[in-house]
């Protein structure tokens, strides 16, 4: 059977997900790409809580990538707000390219070490 490309994502997510653990001083970001957006997370996963959120969407940018960076940004400011620099990240099962990487680039450029 011929897995689709959903599937093939939900696989290599799981595995991700099953090493990378976000806690208080440390949380998880988590990062998902759709056509249209990117949309990234500060996880802390010990209390199930989201410490704060970004869309690309809510971002002004010609292309996508240029809105994925501005975001990136935006995320590691309101972190380091919070007192956070260090972060896990979780790519989501997205391969590390293009959109992705331009994102982690722009967040480590921005303060927040991963």
């Amino acid at each position: 059977m011929e897995l689709t490309k959903y599937n093939r994502r939900q696989r290599r997510h799981s595995r991700v997900r099953a090493r990378v653990v976000g806690t208080a001083t440390r949380p998880r970001l988590s990062i998902f790409k759709s056509n249209t957006r990117v949309v990234a997370q500060l996880i802390d996963d010990e209390r199930s809580v989201t410490i704060t959120a970004v869309s690309s969407s809510d971002e002004k940018g010609k292309t996508p990538r240029a809105r994925a960076e501005l975001a990136a940004q935006s995320i590691a400011k309101r972190a380091v707000e919070k007192g956070i620099k260090k972060v896990v990240f979780d790519r989501g099962g997205f391969l590390y390219a293009g959109t992705i990487k331009a994102f982690a680039d722009a967040a480590r450029a921005a303060g927040l070490e991963f």
